[in-house]
């Protein structure tokens, strides 16, 4: 644990460092002349070891040959290194290392004519008192023209030379068999698509235009760019590859220019060599006004300065180079080879110079906030250093590479005698060249050089924020750092005071293709859409999503629900039919108040136990079905309150048995009519039926049967609390489950049997004499018991929750309502309000 802790604070040394380090910034003023879209002067340097002192007076007439401040920076730079490698004791003692200017700075076409003149002079075939020499060239910046000299070397010079190029890395150039003896000193630019797509996913898009050169160059860079883009799902809005030729360029000018307006993205990379055509689209777009966020290259710095110091409609530059550091002295070594003509502000135009930034931070919280005449005049007056470009530092370090691969090659020469004294030239200079290729070594400043390609490690990068002021003026202010060696998402650090302080905000314009999806959305794509460009579709019901772009929408638990905005669960209401609910409220008081008529009811026919009505409807089968009724509308209550097993199981049994005491005892009533308005030739037997009560034993027999069926029920599936967390939306409804489902409609399909007998009997004596006749009554109380439980069947599986108990509650009301109606409603009229009815004279008139 210890180890990996250490481990952990090492790694992040660096990025602690880095917060330490105070922030620089550059400054230059920008060129106006009208030649200023050429953008990429063509040199070439001979370097070559002399016996004779090389000081620095030699470099004043030597600098007066390059007249233009493109050419100038690298000649100074060239200057500089020698210099400093002649001052060094340990390198090339006794010799210094010399540049032949025969070559200089020129255009292609210039080059072409002035190569085989050149190479007579310098590296002259036929001149056989002159010893040939081992050749160093030092090209750059276009790779046509290095391709060009290597051309021209193998054609006209007998022996191979060696060509170290300093401008930006091109793969044509990296083809080994093609050119053998070819290295390009600039590394690849893989690690700036790494910053550049570190950079964007800090800011969170994930929709950026590229502008590249329609050439090896821009291709190889797009190839980087979208490998990196496709593993963190950034995607590109277009991709403009720009052509070098004019001819194919303009025809097509209007069409790059309608992508970039017409794209949503706010973000364009640009990409490649700076060729007149990639300048001038930049040029048009800034012109006619297009707003975007730029992010180039170091080698995009001249083309993106080069615009009407009037115009201020770029959102901004964002500058990625790879990190080198910075050398000290540069701009007093070049003021002393001409203190007079080399100013600070001439010095400028050519090349950044640099200072502390929180020196001018001091002045204004924001560069927005400063005067541009006041940064001018604070600019003039205060001294700084200069600082070298990448192509600059590149020169640096070839002429390091030159003079430590001459240091072991005269070593081995002239100490080890490990090389032959031959006249074999071209060996001898084969073996100079193996010696570069293959040369190590750490420059002054610190850095690890290595001339091969392939034994190169990533370059850490650099990130500037570029603000054009007026007056001709550039401020370029270093907002972080990239480095591909920290782990991952730790690669980029970013100073969000520099970015302030340089922009003027702490937001960056947002770059996406399509919105955010936000908490209760989920993004789906159609067919054909890039995987950045997405729509929002709401989340299924009872799904949601609480956090931004997410691909799918989670289901909520059973126990909660999602809320209206669909971004969390909510906890579902527990529900049943209570009796604090109106609806229950409504029905326990119904059953109560039918119970309580129901017990008036049984008062009044025992307190009129001895009256002829009483007695001719068989009080005893009436005290009973009294009894039973009571029994049934008290039975209802069970449905109500939140249930638990014992209601569960008390309910259907308790439903069953006394219903079916209350028909079979309906049944018991009916066989009674029957057999008193039924006697005939065997009337004594059937007299002897009636008075002996065996009707009675029906009731118990019908009851028995029904006890066995509900005791079948309880064994093999009784009812049980069922938890519906579905029916209704947002709600937890606790019902009572039947279990078996066959049990209960065997329990109802045997009370209408019985319901059915009774209606069967009863209306076959309908006609009998009314004084005793009470089978149409029951008749019609079977017709209502029948036709309420019939529409119950339907109703109850239409309903869902406490409205489903209802109906079942409802129904048990209203069958035992019909029976209590039908039957004793008019004898309860009789005794109550027509006493004179319930007489033995009224009763034998009407018989």
């Amino acid at each position: 644990m210890c180890a990996l802790i250490f481990h952990f604070l090492l790694l992040n040394i660096p990025l602690l460092l880095a917060s330490l380090i105070h922030p620089r910034c550059y400054w230059r003023t920008k060129l106006k002349e009208g030649k200023d879209l050429d953008l990429g002067p063509n040199c070439v340097f001979f370097l070559q070891p002399t016996s004779e002192a090389i000081g620095r007076e030699h470099w004043n007439k030597y600098l007066n040959e390059f007249t233009t401040p493109e050419s100038q920076r690298f000649a100074f730079a060239l200057a500089f290194s020698m210099d400093e490698v002649n001052r060094n004791p340990g390198l090339l003692p006794n010799m210094s290392l010399f540049d032949y200017i025969g070559f200089g700075c020129k255009t292609l076409p210039q080059f072409t004519r002035h190569m085989r003149m050149v190479i007579n002079n310098v590296l002259p075939n036929y001149d056989c008192t002159r010893k040939p020499m081992c050749a160093l060239l030092l090209t750059g910046t276009s790779w046509e023209t290095t391709a060009t000299i290597q051309t021209f070397m193998n054609l006209f010079v007998s022996y191979q030379v060696f060509l170290l190029t300093f401008g930006p890395f091109h793969p044509v150039l990296s083809d080994h068999e093609q050119y053998p003896l070819l290295y390009q000193m600039a590394p690849n630019d893989i690690s700036l698509a790494l910053a550049m797509v570190s950079f964007i996913l800090y800011f969170r898009w994930n929709w950026v235009g590229l502008v590249i050169s329609d050439n090896d160059q821009g291709i190889q860079f797009l190839s980087y760019l979208r490998r990196e883009m496709e593993k963190n799902t950034v995607c590109f809005a277009f991709v403009n590859m720009i052509p070098v030729n004019m001819e194919l360029y303009m025809p097509r000018a209007e069409v790059y220019y309608n992508q970039i307006m017409t794209s949503s993205t706010n973000v364009v990379i640009i990409y490649g060599d700076i060729e007149y055509t990639l300048a001038l689209s930049v040029r048009r777009w800034e012109s006619l006004g297009i707003k975007r966020i730029w992010i180039t290259t170091s080698h995009g710095d001249d083309a993106m300065s080069k615009r009407d110091d009037t115009l201020d409609s770029f959102h901004g530059t964002l500058t990625f180079a790879h990190h080198h550091p910075d050398i000290s002295g540069f701009k007093n070594v070049v003021q002393t080879l001409n203190p007079i003509n080399y100013s600070d502000k001439y010095l400028a135009s050519m090349e950044w110079m640099y200072f502390n930034c929180e020196a001018l931070a001091s002045n204004c919280n924001t560069m927005e906030n400063c005067s541009s005449n006041a940064t001018l005049q604070w600019l003039m007056e205060n001294t700084f250093d200069m600082a070298f470009s990448g192509s600059s530092y590149d020169i640096y370090n070839a002429v390091y590479a030159s003079a430590h691969a001459m240091h072991e090659w005269f070593f081995q020469y002239l100490v080890l005698l490990e090389i032959p004294i031959l006249n074999n030239y071209k060996s001898v200079c084969l073996k100079l060249y193996d010696i570069l290729r293959n040369i190590h070594f750490t420059n002054p400043v610190g850095d690890r050089v290595t001339i091969n390609q392939r034994e190169k490690l990533q370059e850490e990068c650099d990130v500037f924020y570029i603000s054009n002021l007026q007056q001709g003026l550039e401020i370029k202010v270093k907002i972080g750092s990239f480095s591909p060696y920290f782990p991952h998402g730790q690669q980029l650090h970013l100073s969000a005071e520099m970015m302030e302080w340089a922009t003027g905000s702490t937001k960056i314009l947002p770059s996406v293709c399509s919105a955010d999806c936000g908490p209760g959305f989920r993004k789906f794509w159609k067919e054909g859409m890039a995987t950045c460009c997405f729509e929002c579709s709401p989340c299924p019901e009872n799904e949601i999503s609480n956090e931004t772009n997410v691909d799918q929408c989670v289901m909520c638990p059973e126990e909660q629900y999602a809320n209206p905005e669909q971004n969390h669960c909510v906890d579902k209401a527990v529900v049943f039919l209570s009796y604090e609910d109106p609806l229950g409220m409504a029905l326990a008081l119904i059953a109560l108040c039918f119970t309580a008529f129901t017990a008036v009811g049984l008062g009044v026919f025992v307190k009129h136990h001895d009256t002829p009505i009483v007695k001719a409807n068989n009080k005893t089968l009436s005290y009973l079905l009294l009894i039973s009724l009571m029994s049934c509308f008290l039975c209802s209550l069970l449905f109500l309150g939140r249930p638990n097993t014992a209601t569960c199981i008390l309910q259907q049994i308790t439903f069953g048995i006394v219903f079916t005491v209350a028909v079979s005892t309906v049944l018991a009533k009916t066989i009674t009519v029957v057999l008193a308005f039924k006697l005939t030739g065997t009337r004594r037997r059937m007299k002897y039926i009636l008075i002996s009560g065996v009707p009675n034993y029906i009731i118990p027999m019908c009851s028995l049967f029904q006890v066995i069926l509900c005791a079948i029920w309880l064994g093999s599936s009784p009812p049980f609390v069922d938890i519906d967390a579905h029916s209704e939306h947002g709600h937890i409804i606790i019902v009572c489950n039947k279990g078996s489902v066959t049990a209960f409609y065997s329990v109802l399909g045997y009370l209408a049997c019985l319901a059915m007998g009774s209606f069967t009997v009863a209306f076959l004596v309908r006609n009998l004499p009314d004084a005793f006749n009470e089978a149409k009554y029951l008749t019609f109380s079977m017709l209502v018991f029948c036709s309420v439980w019939l529409s119950f069947i339907p109703v109850y599986h239409s309903t869902k929750g406490k409205v489903m108990v209802a109906v079942e509650i409802f129904s048990i009301l209203a069958s035992t309502a019909g029976m209590l109606g039908c039957i004793f409603v008019p004898k309860f009229y009789i005794i109550l309000l027509r006493p004179e009815r319930n007489s033995i004279q009224n009763i034998r008139k009407k018989s």
